[in-house]
């Protein structure tokens, strides 16, 4: 990685190391917050991560922080750590674009709930983190920290980005179709998408109120889980729980769309499944994937039409060329078409159910392939949308490398509310393929 700081930067540490290390007094938030700030301003000029920072205020928040710290007073699991928020998240004090010059100079008045839980966390905002346009297809400015003429993937590109290049160790983003595990896969790093509901969406812009859901991203699976925890409110967390002493039942589904991998990581993810032996049983996917896909399409197209369609048309020199053939194309679509889509996807719920009825948890692609050239766009969700679509836990875990040399992420999905087992079961996946008998090929 390029944009690694030199070893024993702040930078460096991850959420859960400098959350420790803050709590015991060995490292400062002003420190490890002024490392970050050090840190973009070493890199940002080419990356392009971070949509509106205000350093004076984030290193204010880090006293604060330091202040509390020192006089013994009760601090929260995030205390001191600093945290970047995608554009399309309230946080008073900041401009709210949504990655649109149609809502450019657009200041909420008050915080997300989420943003809220943060900071009764502790967490410093270091700042706001690019979107694409309206969190759709169109690409932002952010480029992909391991090769710069590649995308990030989006929509929560700078999010993703951000923490691949040591600027931050945990930031936030949204997930409608394939939005948080695409760029973390293309980024290299963990992004999590939780239960549909477990984290509030209040102060979040609505594409769809039927499929939006905010996740996170991170470089461990114990910080998503730390993250995971203060958003949803519940604990995330292993530690002190019993270890799974069971090796993990997983399934690999063939799935309709696999003509769309690219050939190296086709040949990865044999290799993968081969390398997991009985632990893993491929599968031919089952009908109604394709079915909820299609579904996920309409239901997506046409309520971003119902919430942002007359803005958008009242500025069609602001809308980019990307969007506006998916909007006329939403608007297209008939109430009866969308009733029928929300109907699909309630009657697959109970043939969810049946696919996990006896696996922990679907192990796939995360992506086609590696990051594609930026010039292309963000890359396919396809391998991401029926877990969206079904509101389901998935988790993207950095664990190869294309022959490019570029990451490829690997996906676990569990059913719903299933959130901390899917977590516990990425940390005993990576230790598996941790141990030295296993080749996988392009082990990351």
């Amino acid at each position: 990685m390029p944009y690694r700081p030199v070893s024993g930067h702040p930078a460096e540490l991850s959420a859960t190391e400098a959350a420790a290390l803050i709590r015991n007094g060995s490292l400062t938030s002003e420190a490890l917050v002024s490392a970050c700030l050090d840190q973009i301003a070493a890199t940002d000029q080419e990356i392009k991560a971070w949509e509106h920072i205000l350093p004076e205020k984030a290193l204010r928040d880090a006293q604060d922080c330091d202040r509390a710290i020192a006089s013994g007073e009760e601090t929260g699991p995030l205390c001191g750590v600093p945290v970047g928020i995608k554009d399309i998240i309230d946080v008073a004090g900041y401009p709210t674009e949504h990655g649109s010059p149609i809502f450019t100079g657009h200041r909420p008045s008050r915080d997300a709930r989420l943003v809220e839980r943060l900071r009764a966390a502790g967490a410093v905002i270091l700042g706001k983190t690019v979107t694409t346009e309206i969190a759709f297809l169109h690409p932002a400015k952010t480029r992909n920290p391991h090769d710069l003429m590649r995308t990030p993937g989006g929509s929560s590109s700078g999010s993703a980005a951000a923490v691949a290049a040591y600027q931050v160790p945990l930031s936030l983003g949204s997930q409608t179709n394939g939005s948080v595990i695409r760029p973390a896969a293309f980024c290299g790093v963990y992004g999590f998408k939780p239960t549909r509901g477990s984290i509030p969406v209040d102060g979040v812009l609505q594409t769809s109120k039927t499929l939006d859901q905010v996740g996170c991203f991170a470089r461990s699976v114990e910080d998503v889980a730390l993250v995971a925890s203060v958003l949803s409110g519940q604990n995330m967390g292993w530690h002190g729980s019993p270890r799974l002493e069971t090796t993990p039942k997983l399934a690999y589904l063939d799935m309709p769309f696999a003509d769309r991998l690219s050939d190296d990581a086709k040949a990865q993810f044999d290799a993968l499944v081969a390398a997991l032996g009985s632990s893993c049983k491929r599968m031919p996917a089952p009908r109604f994937i394709s079915t909820v896909i299609n579904a996920q399409r309409s239901v997506h197209l046409y309520e971003i039409n119902l919430h942002l369609g007359d803005r958008l048309r009242r500025n069609p020199e602001l809308v980019s060329s990307t969007l506006k053939p998916l909007l006329s194309e939403g608007e297209a679509i008939s109430d009866a078409d969308y009733h029928a889509a929300l109907a699909a996807l309630s009657e697959a719920a109970p043939e969810f159910e049946n696919l996990f009825s006896d696996v922990d948890a679907v192990i796939s692609p995360s992506t086609t392939g590696t990051a594609p050239l930026a010039s292309s766009g963000t890359g396919d969700p396809i391998f991401c949308t029926a877990w969206t679509a079904a509101g389901m836990p998935a988790l993207t875990l950095p664990l190869l490398t294309g022959a490019d040399g570029l990451p490829l992420g690997v996906q676990l999905a569990a059913p719903a509310g299933r959130d901390r087992h899917l977590l516990h079961l990425a940390q005993q996946l990576t230790d598996l393929l941790d141990q030295p008998n296993i080749r996988i090929g392009n082990f990351y």
